[in-house]
């Protein structure tokens, strides 16, 4: 009997086509980023984690507890700079009252000396809900240049899963979002904002998306618009490989690129820590029905080309328009998972980009509202 030999696979992308690839040897890595990424040593595949998402939840609990910190002191330490950069912007900050009684601080940043309605643009960071604080450096000069686009942007602290030895899985930050914004609706003309849009990356992503499926869901019409950065939607990072190959591929081809899909099960377990809603919208918004999407205001959904999410918000971008939501989609070469926000030192073009954008959606939005 003759024995075929194995097929070669090298000529598809990233890991689909050779399981040694790293950023550092994939050539469609942005040489600007991959710059930051060898300063960093993050430019080979990253290290799995030794605690599994299917491990017993404390022991999870604390392996996010320290992804927390490490993350935290990335962002606390990266340069966030950019020639011509400036901080002339006024801040206050507001409280809103949750569900359950706590507080959810609102970080309101404006542009200087600017009157009139403004968009405004509601952030709710990336972490995967899990962890990361909404006012350090990177998510502050975010809204910073937002503001200075000419918007107001709004910063969440909602409640993740994870904040110091407290543990509130779903639903809680998702509900801290829909009572935030909900409060930003209703201070439209005190905060001088012409439209609401929601914008989030990655765990902000995910809530900017589920906030809106939830206000639809009760009947609260607050939301003007939806901005999705690189999204994390699918709970399905520890999916067998056979489904993620046959479902969303870049979970394989882009593992380890600065993120690994093991370490993002992990968040995943903190959110939903019985895996009881890993198929609901709400918690999870890949999963949502074209009639659940029906009807929701118009979106952008923005995926990176190396990151392991990207097929995820592409799915999503498709479903959404066969669902008749108005959607405008892009994919952005040679970057990895929010780069355009965390490393924005080096890809500041990029960045400059993404915020154009952005003000530019919540803009047109307001500007659509005005003529009906």
């Amino acid at each position: 009997m003759t024995v075929s030999p194995p097929q070669q696979t090298t000529d598809r992308p990233g890991r689909l086509g050779d399981d040694t690839r790293s950023l550092a040897t994939d050539k469609r890595t942005s040489p600007d980023l991959l710059k930051a990424l060898v300063s960093f040593g993050l430019d080979g595949q990253g290290v799995p984690s030794p605690v599994r998402a299917s491990d017993d939840l404390d022991t999870v609990l604390a392996a996010v507890r320290e992804a927390d910190e490490g993350f935290q002191g990335l962002y606390d330490s990266i340069d966030v700079s950019l020639p011509g950069d400036s901080d002339d912007v006024e801040t206050s900050v507001a409280t809103v009252e949750g569900v359950d009684g706590d507080i959810i601080t609102l970080h309101v940043i404006r542009p200087s000396g600017v009157t009139g309605p403004l968009p405004g643009v509601v952030y709710l960071h990336g972490g995967g809900m899990a962890i990361l604080s909404a006012d350090n450096p990177v998510h502050r000069r975010w809204c910073m240049d937002i503001a200075q686009a000419g918007a107001v942007a709004v910063m969440v602290d909602f409640r993740n899963a994870s904040r110091g030895e407290e543990h509130h899985p779903f639903p809680t930050g998702v509900e801290d979002c829909l009572k935030a914004v909900t409060w930003v609706h209703e201070q439209r003309e005190a905060l001088g904002l012409s439209t609401v849009v929601l914008q989030g990356e990655s765990g902000g992503g995910n809530l900017a998306i589920a906030t809106a499926l939830l206000a639809k869901r009760r009947g609260i019409e607050a939301i003007d618009g939806v901005y999705a950065s690189v999204p994390y939607i699918s709970g399905g990072y520890v999916w067998a490989r056979e489904r993620k190959l046959a479902e969303l591929p870049s979970m394989i081809e882009n593992d380890g690129y600065f993120v690994l899909c093991e370490q993002m099960g992990l968040l995943v377990r903190a959110y939903d820590p019985t895996g009881e809603y890993a198929d609901d919208p709400i918690a999870w918004p890949y999963h949502a029905s074209e009639e659940e999407l029906r009807g929701l205001p118009p979106f952008v959904i923005s995926v990176n080309e190396l990151d392991p999410l990207r097929d995820e918000g592409i799915a999503f971008a498709r479903r959404l328009a066969r669902a008749g939501v108005p959607v405008a989609s892009h994919v952005n070469l040679g970057l990895i998972h929010g780069a355009e926000l965390i490393f924005r030192h080096w890809v500041g073009p990029s960045t400059r980009a993404a915020v154009a954008s952005i003000v530019g959606f919540a803009r047109d939005r307001a500007r659509l509202a005005a003529r009906t």
